[in-house]
């Protein structure tokens, strides 16, 4: 069975692929056709940001999801606050919340976490990022190499469950506690489960170490299963396998490559960031040598590269009609993932969509 979550927007939303504009969610005020915060007759309409994203999260549970990752970027919102906001407006969804270790104390971590599973009965899923390098993590001020920011996270997440189950004493290179634990009333919570995201040796190392599912972003198919047997033969217990996957599924193959094709047409030019992710590069080598044309970018049926020209995030998603993109998912299936995050612009429509017409395909895969 499969755990399908849904990526919630921490940045606001783009109406479309077509325009790299957030006319709703987040909170920049002049942006045309903006839905929320609403303005009527001048003044503000009462429907806020959370609202919007509350609206998100419903309709993906309405949708047979079990949960939504909350992204964490220098431009975003920050998941713990907004999981905590959420909370009571859903009734079992899960908060995939990602954050990047060095960023936080872990004992300090153990308690936001442990109160906030407390507070949603359990509901709290930890996307374990290590960053990728470059302009972005000097932003939080780190200054950390790469491979030693795996090296962090690994024992950080060492005295995190050491202190879950404290007390605990530690007294490693980048951490050192002496008998640490929750306070009584918040100990015994279940522990979240960890999705550890990262391609590079030190990350599989890591991973292999803490990771209950290994999260990777799309690739072709053959890369994902090189991958994973890496992982594999890197971890002395398993983990389990999940992908991020974009989804533009329509009724036909023609009108999802339409909408392709005007959002090839509308992308502007930017600047790419260059850090030392190697994830990243992994999906640029895929496209080496790939024309400019739309289509060059289809790297097998339906795997497409050029997510990432018409909105921030990973190049790799599925276009196709609702039957095709069932059949690559099935596909994804059969090469051991167990748990995917799907994503689609905007994000309350197409989560929408993508219950009505491409999950009922999958109905025997659902947990």
């Amino acid at each position: 069975m499969v755990d399908l979550y849904w990526r919630l927007h921490m940045e606001g939303d783009q109406t479309s692929l077509h325009r790299r504009v957030n006319s709703r969610g987040g909170f920049a005020p002049d942006a045309p056709g903006r839905i929320a915060p609403g303005v009527r007759d001048g003044a503000p309409d009462g429907f806020t940001h959370l609202d919007y994203l509350a609206e998100v999260a419903l309709a993906t549970e309405d949708a047979g999801l079990v949960g939504g990752l909350m992204p964490s970027f220098p431009h975003t919102d920050d998941p713990w606050a907004a999981a905590a906001s959420l909370a009571a407006e859903t009734s079992a969804y899960r908060f995939m919340i990602a954050f990047q270790p060095g960023f936080l104390h872990p004992v300090q971590a153990a308690r936001m976490t442990a109160t906030l599973q407390r507070a949603t009965g359990g509901r709290v899923v930890f996307n374990i990022i290590s960053g990728g390098g470059g302009p972005s993590q000097l932003w939080w001020g780190d200054r950390v190499d790469h491979d030693d920011r795996y090296d962090r996270t690994a024992e950080f997440l060492d005295v995190l469950k050491g202190v879950w189950h404290g007390p605990f004493d530690h007294k490693g290179r980048f951490y050192q506690v002496e008998n640490a634990k929750l306070p009584d009333w918040l100990s015994g919570q279940p522990f979240p489960e960890i999705f550890f995201s990262g391609s590079s040796p030190a990350a599989i190392a890591a991973a292999g170490r803490h990771a209950d599912q290994y999260l990777s972003w799309l690739e072709p198919f053959d890369a994902l299963a090189e991958k994973f047997a890496l992982v594999r033969a890197h971890s002395a217990t398993p983990p389990k396998f999940a992908v991020r996957v974009d989804v533009l599924a329509r009724e036909t193959e023609d009108e999802a490559w339409e909408e392709i094709r005007h959002g090839w047409a509308a992308r502007a030019a930017r600047e790419t960031e260059h850090g030392d992710s190697v994830g990243v590069q992994r999906g640029e080598s895929f496209l080496a040598g790939a024309g400019d044309g739309f289509r060059d970018r289809e790297v097998q049926p339906n795997v497409w590269g050029g997510f990432s020209e018409l909105r921030d995030g990973p190049a790799f998603g599925l276009v196709g009609s609702y039957a095709q993109v069932a059949a690559r998912i099935d596909e994804l299936l059969a090469l051991g993932v167990d748990s995917l995050i799907l994503a689609g612009m905007p994000h309350l429509e197409e989560a929408r969509r993508i219950g009505a017409h491409v999950l009922p395909l999958l109905k025997g895969h659902l947990s």
